[in-house]
């Protein structure tokens, strides 16, 4: 993206553009859209001591970039403006309270039960650019849904789009929480919406006290070490022992501070067919989905979030659930049929499973 030269949109009307943008993405499926200032230097301090504590983990690319993250014009030159929209992900299912109170099941993040997001946003953005373009011409932008160096939740917010909760995420009062989040950076002086004027947490920690490992360590501070999504998707190695009866049967993210939020009564179910549930992961249980071989696993979880983690990460983490399962024949033999697998890491939860259930 060059400098913001465009002699040939001087005739434009910005405030009118601005409208017909968030239109456009309410037509595209967008739930809200609005206009941020890139300017998000009162986040830099806070982004530098998160890092500096080490609370990213092994996440090194939260520090490879730096300051960049929140610096919009930095990571895309030429940068005034950026779009910041929403899309909710919620497509029903079996209630998630039921499953995470049956040790014979397998938990998995909302967000995960369909196909992947990634996909599914940054082409309804692309769909977005290319129509700002066939109105206005050409001009520079870039599309980013959790792809790239920014402070997503600072643009969001800037944006008036919701406000950061004590566990990290944006909430909209009539949305809650369960959304996607995406950008489109550009070179237009598009007029900004103004941030909320009060944040609407109160005095409410719920988020904090529910956290089965307290990785919310302060309120609007996570320290991902601690963290389950973290731990069962961030995470290449092994999950540390002292961690794994914590993660009960959560085998890929963990959608605890948002269940219990206040604020997700209101959380709205999606239209989006992209995001309907696929191979009954909303009520699987841990023994049917440790039972897949490898080419299962690639062919079930072809197009979805969970495939990124690798066959051997999703053994392990079921391993850990089957570990913190009631003890039954059933699951001490699906254990034992593992063991013998080739894969170290995979080896070592199933003996620390098998030692839960008294085999050693």
């Amino acid at each position: 993206m060059t400098e913001f030269i465009h002699p040939s949109l001087d005739h434009l009307n910005y405030v009118d553009l601005a409208q017909s943008i968030k239109d456009w993405a309410l037509e595209l499926g967008f739930a809200r859209a609005a206009i941020a200032s890139i300017d998000l230097s009162h986040a830099e301090a806070g982004l530098t001591q998160w890092l500096a504590a080490g609370y990213h983990g092994e996440m090194d690319y939260m520090a490879r970039h730096g300051l960049k993250r929140a610096r919009p014009a930095e990571l895309v030159p030429g940068t005034l403006t950026a779009v910041t929209v929403f899309m909710p992900y919620l497509t029903g299912g079996v209630d998630p309270e039921s499953v995470l109170a049956d040790t014979n099941k397998a938990y998995i993040s909302r967000y995960a039960l369909g196909r992947d997001y990634h996909k599914v946003l940054r082409a309804r953005l692309q769909q977005l650019a290319d129509k700002i373009t066939a109105v206005i011409g050409e001009h520079g932008h870039r599309v980013f849904v959790d792809s790239a160096p920014i402070l997503e939740v600072e643009l969001a917010k800037q944006g008036g789009n919701g406000w950061r909760g004590k566990h990290s995420l944006l909430i909209n009062r009539d949305y809650g929480s369960f959304f996607f989040l995406g950008e489109l950076l550009i070179d237009l002086p598009l007029p900004v919406d103004p941030p909320l004027p009060k944040e609407h947490c109160g005095k409410c920690t719920a988020c904090i006290d529910v956290c089965p490992t307290q990785a919310i360590v302060a309120p609007y501070t996570v320290d991902a070490r601690r963290c389950i999504s973290y731990l069962t998707i961030e995470l290449k190695g092994a999950i540390p022992v002292e961690f794994r009866s914590m993660i009960g049967n959560r085998v890929y993210g963990c959608d605890d501070c948002q269940l219990v939020c206040p604020w997700n009564r209101f959380a709205a179910a999606s239209p989006e067919t992209d995001f309907a549930i696929r191979h009954g992961l909303d009520d699987a249980t841990l023994l049917e989905l440790f039972a897949w071989s490898e080419q299962e696993f690639t062919q079930k979880m072809a197009g979805s979030p969970i495939y990124r983690i690798g066959y051997a990460a999703w053994l392990r983490n079921l391993a850990v659930g089957l570990g913190n399962a009631k003890t039954s024949a059933e699951i001490i033999q699906s254990l034992q049929a593992r063991q013998t697998s080739s894969d170290d890491m995979v080896r070592e939860h199933i003996v620390w499973a098998l030692n839960r259930h008294g085999v050693f």
